[in-house]
């Protein structure tokens, strides 16, 4: 089996699948020959340019639209990824559902409001709870689930505490299905960026912060989403199927020596 083809006759679901680390993931399974769902919530722009990127590179991907975080999302999204796969005339079913949508909360715990904390839970820990509960039946024997964690779980950082707790909420998630699904052959996964160059981090814009995050790598740059999506593939690949319930470092050695 070769790389570019390791995920051929898969379909994925990849929650944000339209921006930033998502679609680098999105683009990735779909080049190893994967049908890949792009997931989004608000920006259809981007959601049918990342699908029409991977079809001129080859590769075959259709948008999903949910918005997640309210009520029903799980439902909604599901319904409409039975929908959008039978206009592909594609088998019903899922090999591999990357969780990655999620937003930030970037304030101290004197600054969060409850509404705050409430929304970064609903769509960062709610939401790929439900998404899992209500895809199990739709998940084939044999695959794989791949959160997208963050390596602030494994440090002390208050100005994304309400972010980080509810990440590491999600860590658990995976440490728990990893023990429940391995008797179907199912892998669950974490794989935890750290200091990425995304949207999701608005304060890259800062000059200071943009070069203390760099140096905290030792490599000395800013994690590029590709560097995520590679780490995702093998994951969801058959490669890893001797690996579940890990906690994947995928920050490029930051804070190795804190």
């Amino acid at each position: 089996m070769t790389a570019t083809a390791r995920h051929t006759g898969k379909t994925a679901l990849v929650t944000g699948g339209s921006r930033g680390i998502g679609r680098a993931v999105s683009h990735r399974l779909a080049r190893e020959d994967a049908l890949v769902a792009v997931h989004y919530g608000h920006d259809l722009t981007a959601a049918e340019r990342t699908v029409k990127e991977i079809q001129a590179d080859g590769g075959r991907a259709f948008p999903v639209h949910a918005e997640l975080g309210v009520p029903g999302d799980a439902d909604t999204l599901w319904s409409a990824f039975d929908e959008a796969l039978a206009e592909q005339e594609a088998p019903a079913g899922l090999d591999i559902l990357v969780n990655n949508a999620g937003i930030t909360v970037p304030r101290p715990i004197a600054q969060v409001t409850e509404a705050d904390y409430d929304r970064v839970f609903a769509i960062n820990t709610r939401a790929p709870f439900f998404i899992i509960q209500r895809g199990l039946d739709r998940l084939r024997d044999g695959g794989r689930i791949v959160n997208i964690s963050s390596v602030a779980t494994r440090l002390a950082f208050p100005p994304l505490v309400s972010y980080t707790m509810s990440k590491a909420a999600l860590d658990h998630l995976t440490l728990s299905l990893a023990q429940e699904l391995g008797p179907r052959g199912i892998t669950v996964n974490a794989v935890a960026p750290g200091y990425t160059e995304t949207e999701i981090n608005p304060t890259l814009a800062v000059p200071e912060i943009r070069r203390r995050y760099s140096e905290a790598s030792t490599f000395g740059r800013l994690g590029d989403p590709v560097d995520i999506a590679d780490v995702v593939s093998f994951v969801a690949s058959d490669d890893a199927r001797w690996v579940t319930g890990q906690w994947i470092d995928a920050s490029g050695g930051a804070h190795l020596g804190v």
